[in-house]
């Protein structure tokens, strides 16, 4: 009876160690599914993570592109200007040469007119001639003068 009693404890303890190990086995593999599941979690925010630095960078250039790209424009519109002032420049040198030239002209023809009226040398048909094209050069030289004054008014 002892024998049997000794078998029977002996038994019981075992099925009761069994049982243990099983519950630990299945325990272990709840865990080790909790523990690939929070592993793949971390993977995936890491994931995350990386390509939100990777749109942040992308936004960042984008925006450093944008910025040279006003920058040239900017450089482009000052450039045009300085072009634009250089023209204007020359322009009223031009005029200014013009109207003088003009008014030498109109000064020999004047001059001209007058030795010829002393010398006797010009009809009153020449010299009426000469009058109009006088006075057309003074009205030229008025637009010219008019014009200039429209330049520099620009400057």
């Amino acid at each position: 009876m002892k024998n049997i009693l000794l078998a029977l404890v002996a038994i019981i303890a075992l099925s009761g160690n069994i049982i243990a190990q099983e519950s630990e086995q299945t325990r272990d593999s709840v865990q080790v599914a909790q523990l690939e599941l929070l592993k793949q979690q971390a993977e995936l925010e890491q994931q995350e993570a990386e390509l939100k630095k990777a749109k942040e960078q992308e936004k960042a250039l984008k925006k450093a592109e944008k910025e040279a790209k006003k920058a040239e424009k900017a450089q482009k519109k000052a450039e045009k200007e300085v072009k634009k002032t250089k023209k204007l420049a020359a322009a009223i040198s031009s005029k200014k040469k013009d109207i003088a030239k003009e008014e030498q002209k109109i000064i020999k023809t004047q001059e001209k007119l007058d030795v010829g009226k002393v010398k006797g040398k010009y009809s009153p048909v020449e010299i009426q001639k000469l009058n109009n094209k006088i006075e057309k050069m003074k009205l030229s030289v008025l637009k010219n003068k008019e014009k200039l004054r429209k330049l520099e008014s620009k400057q």
